[in-house]
């Protein structure tokens, strides 16, 4: 009898050991990104928006914006 219960309680164990080890891994999982890849990140989102701004504010992009929007008020009902 005390070997079944024996085995039981080893099995229940390994289980309780596992459910542990996974609950730690999800608290302690790299969910968010560190300080650096912050500093990268805004980096590049700065670079993005003075390329962007840059390509936005062109002679040709103005002019054809221009245009689309003058033909666009333009449109007879």
């Amino acid at each position: 009898m005390s070997a079944v219960i024996n085995r039981h309680v080893g099995a229940m164990t390994r289980r309780m050991r596992l459910w542990g080890l996974a609950l730690r891994r999800r608290v302690r999982g790299d969910a968010g990104m560190t300080t650096s890849e912050y500093a990268v990140g805004t980096l590049a989102a700065c670079a993005f928006a003075a390329i962007l701004y840059k390509v936005v504010t062109s002679g040709g992009v103005v002019s054809a914006l221009t245009q689309l929007i003058t033909r666009a008020l333009d449109v007879q009902f």
